[in-house]
């Protein structure tokens, strides 16, 4: 008996022993399955990369197709279909050569003829792609079955982004007429090679997508996606979208304003941020209004906003203050870990280091200061600042218009109350957002005009400050002119080397600010919730909301245990 007692002991403690050294030497790892639901704004028109154009189009194509590169989070070009590419001496030719094994949805390997048939798609006038003026005069070469050329006009660093747009197969395309390519039922469910494929669509009685259910793609090149599905529902709003959050009809969404973030209970979920790529200013007209022919008034005007408090007011800490068109966190000049490149909390960080100035006290008397030293007076009757030159008596007055979206007239609001404190009459016009486009903005008839820009993740900035691009259809609205400045530009859109990039940029940012044609203040924030479980979602940096998916595949919410060994 007693020695039965002494085994069983024995073989409890080796027990014990072993499952503790088990522990010890085993790790935890991504597993497969698991899902999410996500509430999107809008309907789905163009499930392809060819025609998408509205956020829910893009939103669906960067999970169920891929291209030959792909970006990563961190801003990186790598191989997505392609396995290897080169770029000519001279910078016009690009070369492709696709990886051994990829496939689309429906089990066709890809060839260098579905991605010689899409990029003729996207060249095709009849088909009116929204991609085509990026591809304008490139012509294609295909060397076989895996290898393919691309050949510029003229060389564009930039460029290479477009190798990011989705393929979509030639063997399902290629009956379809190009006059009849964007009414094709194609566009609602067609095999793409990205990470996830469609494996249901619903539609309401109008015959809309409301739903799409998607799997994941065990094939995709870059690995078979840890989540097994992904479900995205789509809704007219976003008050509908909060709604169906709250309802837990949904655990994730994306775009969300700030304001709406205080309706929900985000108790299980976290918050995922990045800075979009929008950059909001005010420019000054100095063709239209003379008293910005003065250097002296475009400085105190830009240094008495308060950007602090438009971040903290409108966007409830959601934005990143900037002084110019490039902000600090683009193009590497900054820090990454610095950045608010991503944030993930359940709050915003308030904008506080920021600050210009110590106090509100302090902006108001050194741009005051800038305007007396340059010979500026406080009329006591009117209580706004002149200054005399020769007979002339020139008022510091002027209008001050913006778009009529929420954000904009409330940031416009407080600037204004800023250039008040100063001195300066100011009247402020509020447009509706296509009035101002086509009334306002493209004849230049404004005087300062608050307004943003969107730039790509390059920062190409040729289109926005180039002298050429001064008037309509150019987006020169500040109708900027520095010979210096123009040279830079140029060479920009030549140089393929980072490191010389982002050495021309900040010539260009040196510039900009010596000469000041327009004040930047903040650059939005991209507003992501998801569910507490789902981990590894990086988003870095994006160019529009559907870049959030750029790392899907390697996002998860199961886990298993291996030996550590089995992990690396």
């Amino acid at each position: 008996m007693v020695f039965f007692a002494f085994v069983l002991l024995t073989v409890a403690t080796g027990l014990v022993l072993l499952s503790n050294l088990n522990n010890r030497f085993m790790v935890e790892v991504p597993d497969h399955g698991g899902d999410i639901t996500e509430g999107i704004v809008g309907v789905p028109r163009f499930v392809n990369p060819v025609l998408a154009i509205s956020d829910a189009d893009k939103d669906l194509t960067s999970l169920v197709f891929s291209g030959l590169l792909k970006t990563t989070p961190e801003g990186k070009l790598v191989g997505d279909l392609a396995d290897n590419y080169q770029i000519s001496s001279d910078g016009r030719t690009y070369t492709f050569t696709l990886k051994d094994d990829v496939y689309f949805h429906d089990g066709e390997r890809i060839t260098t003829d579905d991605i010689e048939f899409t990029v003729q798609r996207i060249q095709d006038p009849t088909v009116k792609s929204p991609q085509r003026p990026t591809w304008e005069g490139v012509s294609i070469q295909k060397i076989d079955s895996h290898k393919i050329t691309f050949t510029l006009k003229q060389a564009y660093a930039p460029f290479i982004e477009n190798f990011t747009v989705g393929i979509i197969p030639e063997h399902v395309w290629k009956d379809i007429p190009s006059d009849e390519f964007s009414f094709s039922e194609l566009n609602v469910n067609a095999p793409g090679s990205g990470p996830y494929e469609i494996s249901k669509v619903k539609r309401n009685s109008y015959g809309l997508p409301t739903l799409y259910t998607l799997k994941a793609f065990g094939d995709y090149a870059l690995g078979k996606p840890f989540l097994s599905t992904i479900t995205l529902n789509f809704y007219q709003n976003e008050s509908e979208v909060i709604d169906a959050f709250a309802n837990e009809e949904i655990d994730s969404m994306s775009g969300v304003s700030p304001e709406n973030l205080k309706k929900v209970d985000l108790a299980q979920s976290q918050i995922v941020t990045s800075p979009l790529p929008r950059v909001f200013g005010v420019f000054f007209n100095q063709n239209q209004a003379g008293v910005f022919l003065n250097k002296e008034v475009r400085e105190a005007l830009s240094v008495v906003i308060d950007k602090n408090k438009i971040i903290n007011d409108v966007f409830l800490g959601y934005a990143t203050a900037i002084d110019s068109p490039v902000p600090d966190y683009a193009l590497g000049l900054t820090d990454s870990t610095s950045s608010p490149m991503v944030q993930a909390s359940t709050t915003p960080t308030t904008s506080t280091s920021t600050t210009l100035f110590a106090n509100d006290l302090s902006r108001v008397d050194r741009a005051i200061a800038i305007l007396t030293k340059a010979g500026w007076t406080l009329n006591s009757k009117t209580g706004i600042m002149e200054k005399k030159v020769g007979t002339n008596v020139i008022p510091l007055s002027f209008t001050l218009s913006t778009g009529d979206a929420e954000e904009l007239k409330r940031a416009a609001e407080l600037i204004k109350a800023d250039w008040e404190k100063i001195g300066a009459s100011v009247t402020l016009k509020v447009f509706e957002i296509g009035d101002l486009n086509q009334n306002v903005i493209r004849p230049r008839k404004f005087d300062a005009l608050l307004f943003g820009e969107v730039v790509g993740r390059e920062f190409d900035l040729y289109p926005f400050w180039h002298s050429s691009q001064r008037n309509d259809p150019g987006l020169n609205i500040a109708l900027y002119t520095n010979i210096t400045a123009d040279k830079i530009l140029e060479s920009l859109r030549l140089t393929q080397d980072r490191d010389d990039r982002i050495a021309k940029t900040e010539d260009f940012v040196g510039l900009f600010k010596k000469d000041l044609p327009a004040a930047f203040i903040y650059s939005p924030h991209f507003i992501y919730v998801i569910p507490k479980r789902l981990q590894n979602v990086t988003i870095g940096n994006i160019t529009d909301p559907g870049e959030r998916f750029l790392n899907v595949h390697e996002w998860y919410t199961e886990t298993s245990k291996v030996w550590k060994f089995f992990a690396y």
